[in-house]
């Protein structure tokens, strides 16, 4: 990922300076997620909000959006840069390229400005070394992403879970690394079809079923393709039906036709607000369906909480 895919085009949404004001840290809240190298020049007035304004979270990328001649310069850069962060609505991460790298982080002044780090390529080896590196600031959140092998074996992923709920940093979700996943099989994803007619399915498939019973949210893989927003919709749709409700975005243009399709349909919402309703039957039909509060009352609240932060339409 080249600098030319973040090119600082203007996003709708608060004004430049226009803070959304202080909220807690939500999953649902992420909306989509803007990867940024870590070697910007403008990268304090991407994190500080002052270009950029409508993003809701930024994960600045010290690995795959970094050649390797290349990392003592994103590392300078990014510690130039956290001292310099002020209060700001977005959301800002920081992904470090190996534990090593991270444990070198940890030591930058303004580390406690970030809201948390997202841990690349997680696996029974990597996780232990960096839960040590992060275990200064608990109060950083952790994002692992899962892209390596591990993926390919559901009883990998099964012990993988008990670790992942003792660290000492809290998780807010777990990302999908879909490129580097479809790398360990030789493919490419094709410009016009979505991951879900790929490979890529059954494996998204696998990680829901394992995580999601353990109570881990998940965030969808990025879509590589900067010419297909018709594509990218159709996808952040098959997203939604596999509840998943934050994905990565390479470029600016992806963010509003990503959050666009995170507003929630009004008769959702109607239908929201009466399975919540204290005087809600136990069973009742809505155009054409049954509805049970007992059993649909968990999508009830995911659809409220959509709506708070993206809207309805």
């Amino acid at each position: 990922m080249d600098g030319s895919l973040n090119e600082l085009d203007s996003l709708p949404g608060a004004a430049p300076g226009e803070a959304r004001g202080p909220e807690p840290l939500r999953y649902l809240a992420l909306g989509a997620t803007l990867y940024l190298p870590a070697t910007r020049a403008d990268l304090a007035a991407v994190l500080n909000r002052e270009a950029l304004p409508g993003l809701r979270s930024v994960i600045v990328c010290t690995e795959d959006a970094v050649h390797e001649r290349d990392l003592a310069q994103a590392l300078d850069n990014l510690r130039r840069v956290l001292p310099r962060l002020a209060p700001a609505a977005v959301r800002r991460f920081v992904r470090p390229r190996n534990p090593e790298v991270l444990a070198r982080i940890m030591t930058f002044a303004g580390i406690e400005r970030l809201d948390g780090l997202v841990l690349p390529k997680v696996d029974e080896a990597s996780l232990p070394r960096y839960a040590e590196a992060a275990a200064g600031r608990p109060g950083l959140w952790l994002m692992p992403t899962l892209e390596t092998e591990i993926v390919f074996s559901r009883t990998r992923l099964e012990r993988l879970i008990d670790p992942l709920q003792g660290l000492a940093n809290p998780i807010l979700c777990l990302r999908i690394g879909g490129n580097d996943i479809l790398h360990r099989l030789g493919l490419k994803r094709p410009k016009r079809v979505t991951l879900y007619e790929t490979p890529l399915r059954t494996i998204v498939h696998d990680l829901i079923v394992t995580f999601r019973p353990a109570g881990f949210e998940l965030a969808a893989p990025v879509f590589e393709h900067l010419d297909s927003p018709r594509v990218l919709r159709a996808e952040v749709r098959l997203d939604l039906l596999h509840g998943l409700w934050s994905k990565t975005a390479i470029h600016p243009t992806q963010v509003p036709t990503i959050e666009d399709e995170y507003r929630v349909p009004s008769a959702d919402l109607d239908l929201a607000h009466g399975i919540l309703a204290p005087d809600a039957p136990a069973v009742f039909q809505s155009h054409g369906q049954m509805v049970e509060p007992s059993t649909h009352s968990h999508w009830a609240e995911r659809v409220l909480e959509r709506a708070a932060i993206f809207g309805a339409v």
